[in-house]
């Protein structure tokens, strides 16, 4: 995704060295504590816009991986062209907003806690060098996915959701449903086992797919007709095999993944470059 990556790109970067001040410029505040919030801005920013940018492909991969009824026997492209004719330009964009309230808090958590585990890996275990930073930078994702997990789940409702067909009004309304009707606390955390064992093998993204449909659906939860038959990962995995297949089922809209990447990309390094340079942080 275009926010951990750059957020990962910016834990790796290590910053300018603190520079003194002179004797009553304002105490201790040092050029290190505001390159750290630029920097935080800069891939926030980054991440919006990469977001925003391939929004509407996101919207129709979940369309598609949860075989939505008004799209199921639609493909990519006729998808694409098939929302906005049905829901208006806008759908194209549903769950982005709460998309855009995710990407900032992931950035400031992945960061802290790559900080974290960089240090505890050190002093504990008494590895460093580039494995000390891998590692670090692993768990800190899992730790940024995580604690904003609800907000992923969220999003995906409301993407899910047709004109004409909605259960949530909003963010705010899909919270207090969700927990009202799921479970409390835990129900934002449904198919949170397959998006931690796919995201090891994250950039092999043909052999992780599947359990990023998987996900999808066991997000969506009670909003699916198949949802007593899919409470698990082992059930979910199987009911899509079961009934759609490899190509239909487990791989459904795996080459939005593929058409995604390089504007996603482009997008997120371009604008963090235009960033750096507001930011003053070359």
């Amino acid at each position: 995704m275009a926010a951990a990556t750059a957020a990962a790109a910016l834990a790796a970067a290590d910053p300018p060295p603190a520079m003194p001040q002179a004797a009553g410029a304002g105490g201790p505040t040092t050029r290190r504590d505001f390159y750290w919030l630029r920097s935080f801005l800069a891939g926030g920013i980054a991440g919006c816009c990469a977001k925003t940018t391939v929004a509407p492909l996101d919207r129709v991969k979940v369309l598609l991986q949860a075989h939505n009824h008004h799209y199921k026997h639609l493909g990519v492209f006729s998808a694409l062209r098939a929302v906005p004719q049905k829901e208006g330009f806008l759908g194209l964009y549903k769950g982005n907003g709460a998309m855009m309230i995710r990407i900032f808090p992931y950035g400031a958590i992945q960061f802290m806690a790559f900080e974290h585990y960089k240090t505890l890996i050190t002093t504990k275990l008494g590895i460093s060098g580039h494995v000390h930073r891998l590692m670090a930078g692993s768990m800190a994702g899992m730790t940024a996915v995580i604690c904003t997990y609800p907000l992923d789940m969220v999003r995906v409702r409301l993407a899910f959701q047709v004109k004409g067909e909605h259960s949530y009004t909003g963010i705010i309304h899909a919270f207090k449903t969700i927990y009202a009707k799921e479970g409390g606390f835990f129900g934002f955390y449904r198919g949170l086992m397959p998006t931690i064992l796919g995201m090891a093998p994250y950039a092999a993204q043909t052999i992780s797919y599947p359990f990023d449909v998987t996900r999808r659906r066991m997000q969506l939860g009670t909003v699916l007709p198949e949802f007593e038959k899919c409470l698990t990962m082992r059930d979910t995995m199987k009911y899509v095999y079961g009934h759609h297949g490899i190509r239909k089922g487990l791989y459904r809209g795996l080459s939005l993944n593929y058409i995604r990447c390089i504007p996603s990309q482009a997008v997120a390094f371009t604008t963090y470059e235009l960033m750096k340079q507001f930011f003053h942080l070359n």
